[in-house]
């Protein structure tokens, strides 16, 4: 399901391989989790430059009430989405026409339930070592007293075979050869935008090996998370 990722990439890198001149220098993350923020690549519409925004992780709807939240405070919203059905579904329906991006990764974190009962992690990375885009969706949601909050979701699909062995669901990982007919500002046809999604990167592009429990804890983020068990 992909709960937790990376991003460890210099802002000059993650500019060259997703066409965007601008991108803030960013610490090294090892793992991400929900009601973060994270980095998103998407299209402006006045002039279809691509461009590098911060969004929160835990997409909200538009139309959410505040009432929903606990204590006043935005509610943790939807991380994933199933790419089968988003298109469909009341919380993703918009998003899927007029909000899709890039949440910009280096590596994902599943977990396999093992014989016994516990969940060991694994972590995944591309074989040839450069940052990647998950398929994502945003929505801008607007508090009672006039807060915003842009917020995003990843989709994901049926894991390939070679990373079934793990968990059965992985994040959608868009080719980049597809960023531009994912981002498309006038693409608001669901069939052509699932159409990319199935064109995603095969399993066999990902390294894929166990990692250390620490994963588990959100406060451990250093660099001893991706090192193999």
């Amino acid at each position: 399901m992909c709960g937790r990722f990376t991003l460890r990439e210099t802002a000059e890198e993650i500019g060259r391989v997703f066409e965007v001149e601008v991108v803030p220098r960013l610490a090294p993350r090892f793992n991400i989790a929900p009601t973060q923020l994270v980095s998103v690549v998407g299209v402006r519409v006045s002039d279809g430059i691509r461009v590098h925004q911060r969004l929160r992780w835990g997409l909200i709807p538009h139309w959410t009430e505040l009432s929903q939240a606990s204590d006043g405070k935005p509610p943790a919203g939807w991380i994933m989405a199933r790419s089968e059905t988003a298109a469909d579904k009341p919380a993703f329906r918009d998003p899927f026409r007029y909000g899709r991006c890039l949440i910009v990764a280096d590596g994902f974190y599943e977990w396999r339930r093992e014989p016994d009962g516990s969940k060991q992690p694994f972590f995944f990375r591309l074989r040839s070592g450069e940052p990647f885009g998950f398929a994502g969706l945003w929505d801008r949601w607007r508090a009672g007293d006039g807060r915003v909050l842009v917020t995003c979701a990843i989709l994901t699909q049926d894991a390939t075979p070679e990373l079934r062995i793990v968990h059965t669901r992985m994040p959608v990982v868009v080719a980049p050869s597809h960023y531009g007919d994912w981002l498309d500002p006038e693409q608001h046809d669901p069939e052509k935008a699932r159409s990319v999604l199935r064109r995603s990167l095969p399993g066999s592009a990902f390294e894929v090996y166990p990692v250390s429990a620490r994963v588990n804890d959100v406060s451990n983020d250093d660099a001893e998370l991706i090192v193999p068990a």
